[in-house]
């Protein structure tokens, strides 16, 4: 025994000099940094999400509950705040049981100190002395740290690293997983709970073991009744409350708009690589704890959110009724094997130099797994071809809401269900179907068709486009159409007739204008046979409610260090671009509105009871492959697509398969929540402009004619003529978008955008 001391002496002097590996001096202790998670932020303040290796929140002393910190010196050091890092009462128990006679079980003794250098750095592995070099490197650690730090930075970074199992470190981070609230905010019961997890993550997890976590706080309370942090009656009060938890799961799938957090992901990780710091190093996304502040509002956001579930589940149950275990591609192998191809599971084994043959067998081999459904995750057997006709055979969906005036994207909603459907449908190409027409009929108006022109239902075979000939959605061909008329009802041959008299050159100029890419110069566009997003339709719309000018959209405000420093301010002056005239944009947001009174959105008014001042569009493409609905009030635009992954996944016939049955009802749903809320009453109440008494003139007159009227042109132009003359002055002043009207929209909403940042 004599030479025990004199072996731990020597041993001791080993592991100072480095023999065991190199021990952090003072000088890199001074300049610790963990990994931090990034944060993005709603525009409401809200977290949305993070980007991290770590699940780790950094916080300040003066932002951790006070009770926090006596939970954990009552349960875990008590003499903490009179000790140098070392608690020599302990120690002398350390050194005999844990060190020498490699007693694992024997317990801690660990001050928190301690606790810190061994977070900061992790034990290693060294055989046989293991347990004491890593107790003497965590020793001399703690000394160094006890220099270099005060008692309550030394606390603070403890608590901000001390790991809460599932990738949480930090009680910031647990505080938000386990009661969904800030630190700052625990009460002593929660402070508690998630002290008494030090203990052990996983056996004293509340989600998990809520019985064994409950005795497990009430011991930690007992422990600061003990030591005088709490009284006797505060602690029998407290042990009392049943656990009652917040359960908060924000990962990088889960939590409030994953689709919208992995775009921004994408841009921010490109722009921080090409804009590096003064030094020359470069901020890291995932360990530097940025804040992101965006314009999503967090009350939009979950509303369109429940929307999308909401009417996705039902109508998912409606779709496989409907086909009644059958598949809606058929025979087709050759979408089943290119859906396989795109598989990660597929993709995986090619990597690992299978042969086809091979993988072949494996797709067809039966093997447990979880799958998604609208029930929550199940387990089943299946074969992983089986699992890929499982997902193929599922409908998906998009929505996006922007302001029009000033283009904040406040809602964004890319798909079902983020880990299981990667594909954000907000930005996907779909076939946009009668959503485009409005467009069309804004051509048509700015090239001076009056909108009281009746055309002609009749069926036509066009001779110079290989005798093509559109067909209406109920096949029915008699009379004569207004431009109103013809929008409110969807009539496909009227849409057709008045692109071909407008130009289809003057469509898909206007449509460029509105900032829609990819517009073929086709007459089926009139039908929407054109491949956008749900991005730039929702955006475009945006120029009907903004009386005839575009506002690029806005997600992004800023990010700033973890101590706050901007790094980059995005707020600019929007370019508020002319796109048509006042008078156009008025005229079509009238036609919109007699579509949501009286034509195929009419259901938002029969079967939702809205009765807001609503304009919109219902598209429906071929087959029913897609389904639309682009809605406007005046101060937000809205937009929902639905859908399959594939387009031959789809109803069968347009009564379930049109927009007005699968898309309308999400945007319905999330208005209707929207009118609920006295907080957005300014939304629920806003009227469109009161367009003016040319426009109102223009658009009075019948719908629809069983038969043409004779003498109408020539009374046309004789209105037309007389409002020419009336007006000529104003319609000048709209066609010409004065410079001084566009500075003064511009500073309005790059003041607005500014402000929205800097309270930030």
């Amino acid at each position: 025994m004599c030479a025990l001391p004199l072996l731990s002496l020597i041993l001791y002097l080993m592991v100072s000099w480095g023999v065991f590996g190199e021990v952090p001096a003072e000088t890199e202790l001074k300049g610790i940094k963990n990994y931090v998670a990034s944060e993005v932020y709603a525009a409401d303040g809200v977290l949305l999400g993070k980007y991290y290796i770590e699940n780790r929140t950094n916080v300040d002393r003066e932002n951790i509950a006070p009770v926090v910190l006596d939970a954990l010196v009552a349960t875990e050091d008590v003499r903490f705040y009179q000790h140098d890092g070392i608690d020599l009462k302990s120690l002398a128990r350390v050194f005999v049981k844990s060190i020498l006679l490699m007693d694992r079980s024997s317990g801690g003794g660990s001050t928190i100190t301690q606790q810190l250098a061994k977070n900061l750095y992790p034990r290693k592995n060294y055989w046989l002395l293991s347990m004491p070099v890593n107790k003497i490197r965590e020793y001399i650690i703690a000394r160094r740290l006890e220099r270099v730090y005060s008692k309550q930075e030394i606390i603070t970074m403890y608590l901000n690293t001390v790991p809460f199992g599932g990738n949480v470190y930090g009680v910031e981070a647990a505080a938000q997983r386990f009661f969904n609230k800030s630190s700052a905010h625990l009460q002593a019961e929660e402070a508690a709970v998630l002290v008494g997890m030090l203990k052990a993550t996983t056996s004293y997890n509340p989600r998990l073991y809520p019985e064994r976590s409950k005795a497990r706080r009430d011991v930690v309370l007992g422990q600061m009744k003990k030591y005088g942090f709490i009284t006797e009656e505060k602690t029998d009060s407290l042990q009392q409350i049943p656990l009652t938890l917040d359960y908060s799961y924000v990962s990088h799938n889960e939590g409030m708009a994953p689709y919208f957090r992995e775009k921004l992901r994408v841009e921010l990780d490109r722009w921080l690589k090409t804009h590096p710091k003064e030094d020359g190093t470069h901020y890291n996304l995932y360990t530097d704890g940025l804040k992101i502040y965006t314009s999503i509002d967090s009350r939009l956001q979950g509303y369109a959110e429940a929307a999308v579930s909401s009417q996705m589940k039902a109508l998912q149950k409606t779709f496989l009724q409907h086909w009644d275990g059958k598949h809606p591609w058929g025979e087709n192998e050759e979408m089943l094997t290119l859906a396989m191809h795109q598989s990660k599971r597929y993709k995986g084994l090619v990597q690992a130099g299978k042969a086809e043959e091979e993988i072949k067998e494996i797709f067809n081999t039966p093997v447990p797994m979880t799958v998604y459904s609208w029930e929550g995750e199940v387990e089943k057997t299946l074969s992983p071809r089986d699992s890929v006709i499982y997902y193929q055979s599922f409908l998906n969906a998009g929505f996006l809401a922007i302001e029009p005036k000033t283009g904040l994207v406040r809602a964004w909603v890319g798909g079902i269900n983020h880990e299981h459907f990667k594909y954000d449908h907000v930005t996907a190409r779909r076939q946009v179907g009668s959503t485009f027409k409005p467009i069309v009929y804004a051509a048509a108006l700015e090239s001076g068709v009056d909108p009281c022109e009746y055309i002609s239902n009749e069926l036509v075979a066009y001779e110079q486009y290989k005798n093509w000939t559109p067909k209406n959605a109920n096949n029915q061909y008699e009379g004569y159409y207004s431009m109103q008329g013809g929008l409110t009802n969807s009539v496909n041959t009227i849409s057709v007739k008045l692109l071909l008299q407008t130009g289809v050159d003057n469509a898909v100029n206007l449509a460029k204008k509105m900032h829609i890419s990819h517009v073929p110069h086709e007459p089926s566009i009139a039908l929407g046979t054109a491949n956008v997003s749900l991005y730039e339709m929702v955006a475009a719309y945006g120029v009907f409610a903004n009386r005839g000018y575009y506002v690029e959209p806005v997600y992004l405000f800023g990010i700033k260090d973890h101590v706050g420093n901007v790094i980059k301010d995005f707020t600019k002056e929007q370019e508020i671009e002319p796109v048509m005239s006042r008078e156009t944009a008025d005229m079509m947001v009238q036609m919109m509105k007699s579509v949501v009174d009286s034509g195929s959105a009419s259901r938002i008014r029969y079967t939702y009871g809205l009765r807001n001042d609503i304009a919109g569009k219902t598209g429906t493409t071929q087959s029913q492959a897609d389904g639309w609905f682009i809605g406007m009030l005046p101060n937000l635009v809205a937009g929902a697509w639905v859908g399959g992954d594939n387009r031959l996944v789809r109803f069968r016939n347009i009564s379930l398969g049109q927009g007005a049955n699968t898309a309308l009802p999400i945007w319905a749903n999330f208005m209707t929540s929207i009118n609920k809320d006295e907080r957005f009453s300014k939304a629920r109440n806003a009227r469109f402009p009161q367009p003016s008494s040319a426009v109102l003139r223009k658009l009075d007159c019948p719908m629809f004619r069983p038969e043409e009227e004779p003498g109408l042109l020539e009374r046309i132009f004789a209105r037309n003529k007389k409002d020419e003359n009336n007006e000529a002055d104003r319609e000048e002043r709209v066609r010409k978008a004065p410079q001084q009207e566009k500075k003064k929209e511009k500073k309005k909403v790059f003041d607005f955008l500014k402000d929205i940042f800097s309270k930030n």
